[in-house]
């Protein structure tokens, strides 16, 4: 390993188990994390990627309840629908788990004993909402009403989204439950909660350092917040989650850790898991302890206050760092999140996305009927990155009739096929003309940019200068037309050939972040044996013999993929080229405008 070879942990959001997840979701957590993850291993870092399936909670209760399932039922079937999907959008998971493990609960548990040891967390008699007809607590999200502070009418119980501020369900004016419209009743009930505000200071401290480094949006978001911070409860009315690890709580059937609690220990316990799956139960400190290790969290902006706030203050308090001081943990100390990297929202034909409506597409159903680099390219190219975006399917057209198929495809399809047809492998070169040389410098400088854009989570900056490396190279070839020089100048054709396929390649390289199985084809047309770039598969697994259930995992370091200009081998036989991408039919517009309006 390299002197400076870096240890960065990818952390994607856990997608919640309560049904399959659509592209709205993935172009938040699931590609992006992906596309920065292929780019980093590619510069010879070691990655490791993260994440599960967030199975607990009400929400998960009431969509079993609606199907006459278990919870663990309901969980055990979307874990493996979520599982499969991601692996299909070929998400590069060291790990994909789940939070219903043992080994998470006892992760959890840990760091809830850490912060209790330091006095982080406090027992206090508040009110809880339940449902008069059920008998059940209400979650906090599933109580909408109208804001004290800004007057908006669908504030949640937990926060407002119109104003930022963190909320409890009592608060609300006209509460209601989402689930079913009735007014909440609202009971004492003893909970642990954890103080926040005894953060604000080492947080604001920390957030204060991050200035030009993380996304605008994502820090003057959390910076505003810090005032209002306030108490949370980590403790619930609950059958359904993490057993609380204290004497006579431990048994209790009706009090359980809250989810918003457990769900980012995840990406420690998963890291945890991980390690011990790999042989070395202690692999996971590289990414967690040492001191220049680099953490990055990839999520939709609805989740920017649980990552740039609440988790930090946990590890703080687990660390000890809090106003109260303490001293870390058994786990030892844990690094806070080198950056949090905050999508916006992606609408549907101007829409919201929501399942319950039919303003939706599924990323199986997408899979089914479309290539899944066609779905990479518009997510990097035209995704929410930095703004709130509006996914359209003739914008979905356009982009892979116009860019994938007709630029880059047919860049890859009339160099390999004139190529493989009047020569059968890599030409020789001749004298470089400074043309020649001109366009091989722009594309060697092109992985600087490119790469400087993915390591800085600016994927539609990188994909857009890859692309354009992409446009120079087909200028190129048409200006030079070899196929004019066959009798003519059959040196010159070999020596322009040459170069073509040198810049192919390079372009191969500069788009396998985003679009990894279109690069491995084009790899083998170009010669290329064994693995380009690693993709991700599903194991079956069990803890100690319990039920076994799906992770994605796969091996990433042993492949060829390396973020260089290698210049291409003369002699090395070429494939004739298959098509890259599927051009598709300007009815899928109206098509798919009809399932949308059909549901």
């Amino acid at each position: 390993m390299s002197a400076t070879t870096r240890h960065i942990l990818t952390a994607p959001a856990w997608p919640y188990a309560n049904g399959p997840r659509h592209i709205g979701h993935v172009s938040g957590f699931g590609l992006p994390s992906d596309m920065f993850s292929r780019y980093q291993r590619m510069s010879g870092n070691r990655v490791l990627m993260v994440s599960g399936t967030d199975e607990h909670g009400t929400p998960i209760q009431v969509a079993a309840d609606a199907e006459g399932l278990t919870a663990r039922q309901l969980a055990d079937r979307y874990n493996r629908v979520i599982a499969e999907d991601l692996r299909a959008l070929g998400l590069s998971y060291d790990l994909f788990t789940r939070t219903t493990t043992r080994n998470h609960h006892a992760v959890v548990q840990e760091i809830f004993l850490g912060l209790l040891k330091n006095g982080y967390i406090f027992p206090q008699t508040t009110l809880g909402a339940i449902s008069p007809s059920t008998g059940r607590t209400l979650p906090d999200r599933y109580i909408e009403g109208t804001c004290p502070i800004c007057g908006y009418e669908h504030a949640r119980g937990d926060q407002c989204d119109n104003c930022g501020n963190q909320l409890d369900p009592v608060d609300l004016i006209n509460p209601r439950s989402r689930i079913n419209g009735e007014t909440p009743k609202f009971v004492e009930t003893e909970q642990y909660f954890l103080d926040l505000p005894a953060f604000t200071e080492v947080l604001a401290t920390w957030l204060q350092s991050k200035s030009g480094q993380w996304r605008p949006n994502v820090l003057n978001f959390s910076l505003n917040l810090l005032n209002e911070l306030r108490p949370r409860a980590i403790t619930r009315d609950l059958d359904w989650g993490v057993p609380v690890p204290l004497d006579g709580w431990r048994e209790r059937t009706d009090k359980r850790i809250y989810v918003w609690f457990d769900a980012v220990i995840g990406y420690l316990s998963a890291s945890i898991e991980w390690a011990r799956r790999s042989g070395d139960p202690d692999a996971w400190r590289a990414w967690w302890q040492a001191p220049d290790a680099e953490s990055y969290y990839f999520m939709g902006k609805d989740n920017i206050v649980f990552h740039s706030e609440i988790w930090p203050a946990m590890l703080l308090g687990y660390d000890g760092q809090g106003s109260r001081g303490g001293t870390p943990g058994s786990l030892g100390a844990l690094n806070l999140p080198t950056e949090i990297v905050s999508s916006e929202y992606l609408t549907m034909e101007g829409r919201k996305f929501s399942s319950s409506r039919s303003v939706v597409i599924y990323v199986r159903d997408f899979l089914e009927r479309y290539d899944v680099d066609a779905l990479r390219y518009y997510v990097a190219a035209a995704g929410p990155e930095n703004q709130d975006t509006d996914f359209t399917w003739s914008e979905l057209l356009r982009r892979n009739n116009d860019e994938l198929v007709a630029t880059w495809g047919n860049l890859v399809n009339r160099s390999v096929s004139f190529a493989a047809r009047n020569i059968g492998s890599i030409p020789e070169p001749g004298k470089l003309t400074d043309a020649d040389q001109e366009i091989l410098e722009r594309s060697r400088q092109a992985f600087a940019r490119v790469g400087g854009a993915l390591g800085r989570s600016r994927f539609k900056a990188g994909v857009n200068d890859a692309m354009r490396a992409v446009g120079d190279a087909n200028k190129y070839m048409s200006d030079q037309a070899p196929w004019k020089l066959r009798e003519s100048d059959p040196e010159r054709m070999r020596t322009i050939l040459h170069v073509v396929l040198q810049l192919v390649d390079d372009a191969k390289t500069m788009l396998t972040p985003f679009l990894p199985e279109s690069s491995a084809k084009v790899y083998r047309m170009l010669g290329g044996e064994g693995t380009w770039t690693g993709m991700p598969r599903i194991d079956e697994v069990d803890e100690d013999g319990g039920p076994s259930y799906p992770v994605i995992t796969g091996e990433y370091g042993d492949d060829a993929a390396r973020w260089e200009s290698r210049p291409v081998t003369p002699g090395t036989p070429l494939s004739t080229p298959q098509p890259l991408f599927t051009k598709l039919d300007p009815s899928i517009v109206d098509e798919e405008l009809g399932r949308l309006e059909h549901g």
